[in-house]
């Protein structure tokens, strides 16, 4: 089976706070996201790490990396070159490169850490698999990628763990209600300042 997961931010204690992440403690996120890995992974499966699996270098990724099911391939986001800097890549993951395109059963599946507007096949039904906005719901990009077939893998709207492409289907539909509540509670409250 195929699993993907993007935004981990191990070792950062201020994404706690930045993505609203309901753990007390860096430590109480790390440990709750190794098992939840561990939970639906087994060993024969592959993982695509869509980038920012841990913040600069602060903590060591070895152990967590040691820790984790399955074949894991790493698309590199923003927040990779530091913690990448204390392992050898090889040793941990079957593959690292900035961008990845694969088939996963009948779907090819274009993999970049940051949200595209157009990719490789698109117009004969590849989708896009990106991270990086974490749960926002602010901006441009999320109003137009809501339209489009690309899909989160961010932990913060798959509920913290790897997650196949069915279920990234399934939680785009509950992160965009969300963001269509948002969206008309803001445009209400500019309404009511205007009136």
């Amino acid at each position: 089976m195929i699993f993907y997961i993007a935004d981990l931010h191990l070792g950062h204690k201020n994404i706690i706070k930045f993505c609203e992440r309901p753990f007390s403690s860096v430590e109480e996120m790390n440990k709750t996201f190794i098992e939840n890995w561990n939970e639906v992974v087994d060993e024969s499966d592959t993982v695509y790490i869509i980038g920012d699996f841990a913040y600069r270098s602060a903590l060591s990724t070895k152990p967590v990396l040691e820790k984790l099911k399955g074949i894991k391939h790493l698309i590199t986001g923003n927040h990779d070159r530091g913690w990448m800097k204390n392992i050898k890549p090889e040793e941990y993951f079957a593959s690292v490169s900035p961008l990845a395109e694969i088939d996963d059963g009948d779907t090819h599946v274009i993999l970049c850490h940051y949200p595209m507007l157009s990719w490789n096949r698109a117009a004969y039904g590849a989708v896009h698999i990106h991270g990086h906005i974490h749960n926002s719901i602010k901006g441009r990009t999320i109003a137009i990628l809501k339209d489009m077939n690309a899909y989160n893998a961010g932990v913060d709207v798959n509920y913290f763990k790897p997650v196949t492409l069915e279920q990234l289907k399934v939680n785009k539909e509950t992160f965009y209600k969300r963001y269509d509540t948002a969206t008309k509670c803001l445009e209400l409250t500019k309404t009511e300042e205007s009136a």
